[in-house]
């Protein structure tokens, strides 16, 4: 009873969140200006759901892409809401209802992994992006882990970065749930929707740390696998 009070709460504070964001980034829109409301109310249900999010390092603010270890949907809320991020992600999110219009709203670079024949379409896209200056993050490992190990980092998209833009720089990510890892990490076959309302019905808060590791020139490292493997030394270290 309680757990689904608290859900309900949560929902409407959910509601009230987004009709206000929407409203001001349409302003923020109708006069031109760069909006920062998706970002803020990314970082707004990373709040509301329960999470504190710490941030140690500085994230760059451009030129940028994150490479990050990946535990749950949260990730994305957390990181976006820190900074400002658009991100990479699976073509099938843009049809989920309302939640691929939102991705939309933050830039999402949509991308089918198992598409080989568009790989190089997908490369282009993101190597557009980053011609433009955006910080855009990536989770190689493809999919969610259980936060205490890493899987393999798949390198095909870093492609972009060989060569990489003028001025274009990695940084490592590592995300850390701290005690509540083993809970909130998304793993196995729970569907997304059980996987969500878990959350939300959960009692209390908890940490999510953002390490922002030294960020490195792609230049240096040689190709796209090296490149992986950097960041998932990096992050491994962390």
């Amino acid at each position: 009873m309680i757990a689904n009070l608290r859900l309900a709460i949560r929902l409407a504070a959910l509601v009230i969140a987004l009709i206000g964001a929407l409203c001001i980034h349409g302003l923020w829109r109708a006069v031109r200006l760069p909006s920062p409301w998706p970002r803020l109310f990314l970082g707004s249900v990373a709040w509301i759901v329960g999470a504190r999010v710490r941030v140690i390092g500085r994230p760059l603010k451009r030129d940028v892409v994150f490479l990050a270890n990946h535990l749950s949907w949260i990730d994305i809320l957390a990181i976006a809401g820190a900074t400002g991020s658009a991100f990479v992600a699976k073509a099938e999110l843009r049809a989920a209802p309302l939640v691929g219009w939102l991705c939309t709203l933050n830039r999402t670079i949509f991308v089918t992994r198992e598409d080989r024949l568009h790989v190089s379409a997908q490369i282009a896209r993101l190597r557009d992006a980053l011609a433009e200056g955006w910080a855009v993050t990536i989770f190689p490992e493809g999919t969610t882990s259980d936060g205490t190990t890493l899987l393999p980092f798949k390198a095909a998209l870093l492609a972009a970065l060989d060569p990489p833009p003028p001025g274009g720089r990695v940084q490592p990510v590592r995300v850390d749930y701290g005690p509540a890892t083993t809970e909130l990490a998304w793993v196995g076959d729970e569907p997304g929707q059980v996987h969500a309302l878990r959350v939300l019905r959960r009692r209390g808060t908890f940490p999510v740390t953002l390490h922002m590791l030294d960020a490195f020139d792609p230049a240096d490292i040689g190709g796209r696998k090296a490149i992986a493997a950097r960041a998932r030394e990096a992050i491994g270290a962390a």
